[in-house]
């Protein structure tokens, strides 16, 4: 007997059911508004805390007080090297030497020309001497002795040029062999044999013994104090007194140079070695006040040092002035308060009025 239309309704119930149901959820996926895809984006911040202290701190390395490239005055190929990096050395040793072949045949060629050229003098002084017997006897004019003694000057000064040059070759000779100019330490050895190197070409760099110094280098708006303190590995403390300062700030670091003498080290503080110093910090005595914030909450895009405060869910940048960096904190001077948060991390990609979230502590 043939089903009529309610009965076919009635026993497909079930799937029409399920059909509206999966409809009216994927209607609702479409039109949900993607929340995630909107929200801010998460920031993590630190507390900015009084620096709480008049001195600042820095890293500075032991260097020599003069720390000499070493070069060959003359091209060529290495053939031997004779010391290695960290070595003493005397003044006058051997250090490098270069193939002599080219360097001892130019020293022929001019030897050649310097002989030749004396022949030529002692020539034209027998001439000279000729033309002037001829001239008493006035078989010969005056022009013609003239001439002769023309000749003669010519010849010395063909001989003199021709000396000079031998005497130039057997220095270059002479110089296929470097020396140490003075006593020290090599701290860095680069020539190789086999190496061909230029004129000039630095293969060595040597620690003069004598003065040490100690390099620190500040941020960029502090001038470097005439006085310091350096802090030894060992405990000891060793005053510091300013030699010398960069004049300019180095574009890539945005730090000054700065050298300071330091009196008695141990032979334990090698050359190379990173010492504590600490150095009065300027505007502190005017009252200054000075904050400790991270160091990766600094922002220097061009527009000078700055940090982002957070209000209300809110960025706003503010200018500073860096006194002092460690490898983990920076102390600045601007106009903060304690206890305000100012974002930590990422401020490449922070802007003016950006709306953020802090990321829970």
């Amino acid at each position: 007997m043939p089903e009529t239309p309610s009965r076919t309704i009635a026993a497909h119930a079930p799937l029409w059911a399920t059909l509206a149901l999966c409809a009216a959820l994927a209607g609702c996926q479409r039109g949900a508004p993607p929340a995630a895809a909107d929200a801010p984006p998460l920031v993590r911040t630190a507390a900015v805390e009084p620096a709480g202290g008049a001195a600042q701190g820095l890293s500075g390395t032991v260097r020599a007080h003069v720390e000499a490239p070493l070069a060959f005055q003359v091209g060529g190929r290495i053939i031997a090297r004779r010391v290695d990096a960290g070595q003493t050395v005397s003044a006058g040793q051997v250090l490098f030497e270069l193939d002599p072949a080219d360097l001892e045949q130019a020293v022929r060629a001019a030897q050649a020309d310097a002989e030749a050229a004396e022949t030529a003098l002692r020539t034209a002084q027998s001439e000279l001497a000729r033309v002037r017997e001829l001239q008493a006897r006035a078989f010969v004019s005056a022009q013609a002795l003239e001439r002769a003694e023309l000749a003669l000057r010519e010849a010395q000064s063909r001989r003199d040029a021709a000396s000079a040059r031998l005497t130039q070759a057997r220095n270059a000779r002479g110089y296929a062999v470097l020396r140490s100019p003075a006593a020290g330490v090599l701290i860095d050895v680069t020539g190789q044999p086999g190496q061909v190197v230029a004129a000039g070409q630095a293969v060595a760099v040597l620690a003069q013994q004598g003065a040490r110094e100690v390099e620190v280098h500040f941020p960029d708006g502090v001038t470097p104090p005439a006085e310091g303190e350096a802090l030894l590995p060992d405990g000891q403390r060793r005053a510091l007194r300013l030699r010398e300062a960069a004049p300019a700030v180095d574009p890539l670091g945005r730090t000054r140079r700065a050298r300071y003498t330091v009196a008695e080290l141990p032979p334990t503080v090698a050359l190379g070695s990173v010492v504590a110093t600490r150095f009065a910090l300027p505007g502190a005595a005017a009252g200054e006040a000075l904050w400790r914030v991270p160091v990766g909450a600094l922002d220097e895009r061009g527009q000078g040092p700055r940090v982002w405060r957070l209000r209300d869910g809110r960025l706003d940048p503010v200018a500073v002035q860096v006194r002092a960096v460690d490898d983990r904190q920076a102390t600045v001077a601007g106009p903060l308060q304690a206890g305000e948060r100012v974002v930590a991390l990422g401020t490449h990609l922070l802007h003016d009025g950006m709306t953020v979230r802090e990321l829970a502590r």
